[in-house]
């Protein structure tokens, strides 16, 4: 598999994933199977990578389709790998983004209130930067884990 045939696979992630209206909205997948083929061919072009910038690609991938197939620890893994890339190469869009994807790896582990950190981070990056094409999701983020930790005052604020 090359990274752009994983690109064009991903296109179809809407087929394999739904929001689950009993759960918070959380994402759920409902072709597991098609999942753990996705994340198969994923780990398979990483151990391969040799360029940085696909290899950030790869591992946010792995951190995401990890997370909604639940699997939070090895999520949380790989979007680690892609937050020490984003602060390396001091790209503050790719840490923002990170730091919301790893909120949401952390979420769905269970420590909603190291996801609330993370998201409060990345808000606070995209305040202090005016990075504004991010707020809004940082914000929404930030308003669902507080809805889970029925903080519901708090979450209308946001």
């Amino acid at each position: 598999m090359t990274i752009d045939k994983l690109k064009d696979e991903l296109s179809y992630i809407n087929d394999y994933v739904y929001f689950d209206e009993d759960d918070y909205l959380r994402e759920k997948v409902s072709n597991l199977s098609k999942i753990n083929e996705l994340i198969k061919e994923a780990e398979q072009l990483l151990k391969v990578c040799k360029i940085e910038e696909d290899k950030y690609f790869i591992q946010g991938t792995l951190g995401n389709l990890y997370r909604i197939s639940e699997f939070p620890k090895r999520s949380i893994y790989y979007l680690e790998q892609c937050y020490e890339y984003a602060v390396h190469h001091n790209d503050l869009k790719k840490e923002i983004v990170t730091l919301i994807r790893l909120g949401e790896a952390y979420k769905y582990a269970d420590q909603l209130e190291h996801a609330l950190s993370l998201f409060n981070e990345a808000i606070r990056k995209c305040k202090s930067f005016n990075e504004t094409k991010f707020l809004d999701f940082a914000l929404q983020h930030k308003g669902k884990c507080l809805v889970e930790l029925k903080r519901f005052e708090e979450a209308e604020s946001v």
